[in-house]
C-alpha cells in the first residue's frame, strides 16, 4: 500500500522563485512525501506557483499571509515548512511568530536551516504544549553514529555521476531529480543521493546535509550514504546531488562531494545569464572553462556534459547558446527544464555501455510482457 503524503504549507515570503527561495521552489517542483497545498509569499499573492516558475498552472496557490492561507484552505495542513535558504544564521522575530502560530494551529514544523528549532527553548516548549513535532533536516548525526571515510567506495561497481555547478542555487538538484526520473522511466534502477536540505525534504531515501557536517565526517558520511544506496537498492547508476561550486570561495561542499563520491563522471550545471554569484554581488561568476579545469585538476573525474539554467535568458536564445557550448566544449549540452534529459541519458549510455544494454533489454521485456494481453 502506497504511503499517503502529508499536506504542507511552505513559507517563502518575498523569495519564491528567487535564489534564496530554492527550498520552496524545489518542493513545488517535486516532493515524494508532501502534498503542497500552498506557498506564502506576500509579493506574489493570488498567483499560481506553477505559473510563477514554469508558466504552467499546478494548482498550488500563493497566499499573502499565514492567516489568509488557513482561512482559504479547506483543512489545516499537516506541516508548516520553512522554505527559504538565506545566508543569515537566525530567522527574524516576525518569522518566529509565524512558526509559533503554525504550531498553535496543530501543524508540525519542518526546518531546513542551520538554526535548529528543536534546540530553541521557546519552540520546544510551544511544540510540547501544542502536541506537534519539530524536524530539523540539517541536524547532523550524533558523534557515535558518524562515519569517517573508509575507501569502501571502491567497491561500488556501477556508474556514480555527480551533478556539480558553477554557483549556488543554479539548478543542480533540479537536473538531478529530472535525470533520475528519466533513467527510472527507461527501466534502469537509478538512485539519487541527496546532499542538501531540499532534496532530503523532497523525500530522498539516501543522503546527508553536506554543509552541516564537520570536515572530519562530511566525506565519510557521503561515502556511507552511497554505500547504503548501493547495497540497499542494487542500482544500475547512482546520481549525487551537488552543492555550491568547487570554485566558490565561501563553501567547501563541492570538494567534499568530489572526494567522498569519487564520481565516474560529472554533469556541470551553469546559469549562463548570471553575472555575479548568488548572494555575493561583488563576486563575478566563473567561466565554465575555468570550473571544468578546476574540477579535473583536483580529481580524476571528467566533466561529461553541461546542463544550463535558463534564468535571465529569452526562450529564443537558448538553442543558440546550447549550440555554442557544444561547439566550444565538445560536450553534450542541454537545459533539462526546456528540453528534457534525452542528451544526458544518451551521454551516459555512450560512456557506460552497460546502461544501454540494460535499457534495451528491459524495454524488450516490457514489450514482450505486453503481448501476453
Amino acid at each position: 500500500m502506497e504511503n499517503l503524503k502529508e499536506t504542507a504549507l511552505v513559507y517563502c515570503d518575498k523569495q519564491f522563485g528567487l535564489a534564496d527561495g530554492k527550498t520552496a521552489t524545489g518542493l513545488v517542483r517535486h516532493s515524494e512525501i508532501y502534498t503542497l497545498v500552498g506557498v506564502i509569499d506576500s509579493l506574489l499573492a493570488g498567483k499560481d506557483a506553477g505559473e510563477v516558475l514554469e508558466g504552467k498552472r499546478n494548482n498550488i496557490p500563493i497566499f499573502a499571509t499565514l492567516d489568509e492561507a488557513l482561512s482559504d484552505l479547506l483543512e489545516i495542513p499537516n506541516c508548516y515548512i520553512y522554505g527559504k535558504a538565506p545566508l543569515d544564521a537566525y530567522i527574524p522575530a516576525e518569522e518566529r511568530f509565524l512558526i509559533l502560530q503554525a504550531m498553535e494551529k496543530g501543524m508540525n514544523i519542518i526546518n531546513g536551516l542551520h538554526q535548529f528549532f528543536s534546540e530553541d527553548e521557546e519552540f520546544v516548549h510551544r511544540a510540547a504544549e501544542c502536541n506537534v513535532q519539530i524536524k530539523d533536516i540539517r541536524k547532523p548525526p550524533e558523534l557515535e553514529n558518524s562515519h569517517v571515510f573508509t575507501g569502501l567506495i571502491s567497491k561500488v561497481d556501477v556508474p556514480v555521476i555527480a551533478i556539480l555547478g558553477t554557483d549556488c542555487a543554479c539548478g543542480k538538484m533540479t537536473t538531478g531529480v529530472e535525470l533520475n526520473k528519466a533513467l527510472n522511466n527507461l527501466g534502469l534502477k537509478s538512485v539519487m543521493v541527496a546532499t542538501g536540505q531540499t532534496s532530503l525534504m523532497q523525500g530522498a531515501k539516501y543522503g546527508i546535509p553536506m554543509d552541516a557536517l564537520t570536515s572530519q565526517f562530511a566525506i565519510g558520511e557521503l561515502e556511507n550514504a552511497i554505500l547504503q544506496a548501493f547495497e540497499g537498492e542494487e542500482p544500475d547508476i547512482i546520481l549525487i546531488e551537488g552543492q555550491s561550486a568547487v570554485s566558490h570561495p565561501a563553501f567547501m561542499s563541492s570538494i567534499g562531494i568530489l572526494k567522498g563520491s569519487v564520481p565516474d563522471g560529472i554533469i556541470l550545471q551553469h546559469p549562463h545569464g548570471r553575472q555575479f554569484r548568488c548572494d555575493f554581488p561583488d563576486l563575478v561568476m566563473p567561466t565554465v572553462e575555468f570550473e571544468i579545469q578546476l574540477i579535473e585538476a583536483i580529481s580524476h573525474s571528467p566533466v561529461i556534459a553541461i546542463a544550463l539554467n535558463h534564468e535571465n535568458l529569452a526562450e529564443e536564445e537558448i538553442p543558440r547558446i546550447i549550440k555554442d557550448y557544444e561547439n566550444y566544449f565538445h560536450l553534450p549540452t542541454t537545459d533539462v527544464l526546456s528540453y528534457g534529459c534525452q542528451k544526458l541519458v544518451q551521454t551516459l549510455g555512450d560512456r557506460f555501455p552497460s546502461l544501454n544494454r540494460k535499457i534495451n533489454h528491459r524495454c524488450l521485456e516490457q514489450r514482450e510482457f505486453s503481448y501476453v494481453y
